[in-house]
């Protein structure tokens, strides 16, 4: 029979990747064999989620006051042999010439020559005494010739306590998980973000609807719960060179990072869906939008660039916008104008903030304005205090709120401007620090006064205006 080039070329094929097989599946065998040994002989190197290479992190533990860096058990290590001898320096010793025995006092013929060889034996005796003068003073400085190498031996108890060091096991008291998660998302600052998306929903001029509120705040809490464990889980080994973030639950082992990467996908998935199922599709979009700028652009230019503060800054500017879009469903004029308020805000509060932890920034490897652009930092804090008092004129321009806002939101500015201008010029600790209490209460308040002046809607107007524009009619 007759076959075409084809069904060679395929046979051919087929019989190379057969013997490819026949040869690599002894080697796959011994492989998985060695792995199944290896794991009977020590379980505790089980493969675990750990171990990925995207979970794959080293953790610290507190022990006794101190910070141990816990690391993966390596093999018993190989016994060194420390020889303490020189071969370089060479040896004289002097060779002692063997002493016959004496016979004992009894023999009478013997005295004779016993008393003739006394000075010789005392030569002798002398001789050995240099001798071991000399021995004694060079195993002082290269040893003794007979001395056998010291090896140093770990004792079992001694491995053990070693590795207890290393490695603790896990204990998690489930009545300490409020407060670990609390840790873990950053309580306070996820309520700031919370307070700020439900401004901006308030500040949207249309009517107030307690379910959608509800599910805005809820799905920005959770996104921010998100963002803030993810960031925590990426900078373990840098927040335990920080006496900031020293006590964070990854950091001390309260928590595993695979229980913490679960707790952010549990917060974080739920959270996204119910922004973009029960409020709107571009709520969700920038609730997803805000967590990977946190996470996968903030937290990795802590380390590269000063420019982290500026996308910081965006960050913390999106929830007053999500709030305001998961009212109207749109991105209008008055929600920028709301997240250029917390963007501007954010420089003069950081930057105070980050100038009395500077050492501790150093120390971290982060790469702030307060560490590497000192003068920066000082002058940016003050362009964006003032530039708060623009964006409070801009509101009423915008039809956001009324003419008043400006007036009664100017004294407040310009105390923020004032400590802003003192930290510029002084630059010390104590005008940073009352620079960023004032940033505290500054932020709420602004955003109170606003929702005060608050300008009415359209169809409120219709409403007030219709009964008093109607005649009136007498009853007949």
């Amino acid at each position: 029979m007759y076959k075409t080039p084809c069904s060679r070329l395929s046979g051919l094929l087929g019989v190379s990747v057969k013997q490819k097989l026949a040869q690599n599946i002894p080697r796959c065998n011994q492989t998985t064999r060695s792995l199944i040994q290896l794991h009977r002989r020590d379980p505790s190197n089980w493969l675990t989620y750990q171990h990925l290479n995207f979970l794959k992190r080293q953790y610290v533990a507190k022990s006794n006051s101190e910070l141990h860096q816990r690391a993966i058990p390596k093999q018993a290590p190989v016994l060194t042999i420390v020889d303490e001898r020189d071969d370089s320096v060479e040896r004289q010793v002097q060779r002692v010439p063997a002493i016959d025995p004496v016979l004992t006092d009894a023999d009478p013929q013997l005295e004779d020559a016993t008393s003739k060889a006394q000075p010789e034996i005392s030569t002798l005796k002398a001789a050995t005494e240099d001798a071991a003068l000399t021995k004694t003073s060079m195993s002082s400085t290269v040893g003794n010739v007979d001395e056998t190498p010291h090896v140093h031996v770990e004792t079992e108890k001694a491995r053990e306590a070693r590795l207890d060091r290393q490695w603790k096991q896990l204990k998690l008291n489930l009545g300490d998980l409020p407060d670990i998660y609390a840790r873990l998302a950053k309580i306070k600052l996820t309520a700031l973000v919370v307070t700020t998306a439900a401004a901006g929903y308030a500040m949207a001029p249309v009517p107030f609807d307690p379910v959608t509120f509800f599910v805005a705040c809820l799905g920005t809490g959770l996104a921010s719960c998100t963002a803030n464990s993810i960031n925590q889980y990426f900078e373990v080994p840098f927040d335990s060179n920080m006496n900031r973030t020293k006590n964070r639950p990854l950091v001390l082992g309260q928590i595993s990072p695979l229980h913490a990467v679960s707790f952010a996908l549990a917060c974080g998935v739920p959270g996204v869906a119910l922004l973009t199922l029960a409020a709107n599709p571009l709520t969700g979009f920038l609730g997803a939008l805000n967590i990977f700028l946190y996470t996968s652009c903030y937290t990795p230019l802590k380390r590269l660039s000063i420019t982290n503060t500026w996308v910081g800054a965006v960050v913390g500017a999106i929830p007053p916008v999500m709030g305001w879009t998961a009212a109207t469903g749109c991105l209008d004029p008055g929600a920028l104008l709301l997240g250029g308020f917390l963007y501007s805000w954010q420089f003069p509060h950081f930057n105070a903030l980050s100038w009395n932890l500077r050492e501790d920034y150093s120390r971290g490897g982060y790469r702030m304005m307060s560490v590497t652009h000192p003068g920066m930092c000082k002058r940016v804090a003050l362009r964006h205090s003032l530039g708060l008092i623009g964006l409070s004129t801009l509101a009423p321009v915008l039809d956001v709120t009324t003419w008043t806002f400006p007036i009664i939101s100017l004294p407040i500015n310009l105390y923020i401007s004032y400590l802003a201008f003192r930290f510029y010029r002084k630059g010390d600790r104590n005008s940073a620090r009352k620079l960023f209490f004032c940033s505290l209460w500054h932020l709420p308040m602004l955003l109170l006064l606003a929702l005060t002046c608050k300008k009415p809607r359209k169809d409120q107007k219709d409403t007030a205006l219709t009964p008093a524009s109607a005649p009136l009619t007498l009853p007949s």
